[in-house]
């Protein structure tokens, strides 16, 4: 079983894996983040808070995931 401290450790190098997939891509989510709230329980369940993009954003991206089929 992992400690708090490992998965926190854990959901910030997804998050950091997946930020720069993103943008290998020309994709930059503005609010994307760990969510605060879910790291800081006494049992912590880190989330990855993808936020909200513009329409041109979301239209990189979803072009991006098209390719990727």
């Amino acid at each position: 079983m992992s400690t708090a401290e490992e998965r926190i450790r854990e959901a910030e190098s997804v998050r950091d894996a997946l930020r720069a997939a993103l943008a290998a891509v020309g994709v930059k989510l503005p609010s994307f983040r760990l969510d605060q709230l879910s790291c800081a329980r006494e049992n912590p369940y880190p989330l990855i808070e993808l936020g909200r993009c513009d329409v041109a954003t979301a239209r990189t991206l979803a072009e991006a995931l098209g390719a990727a089929r």
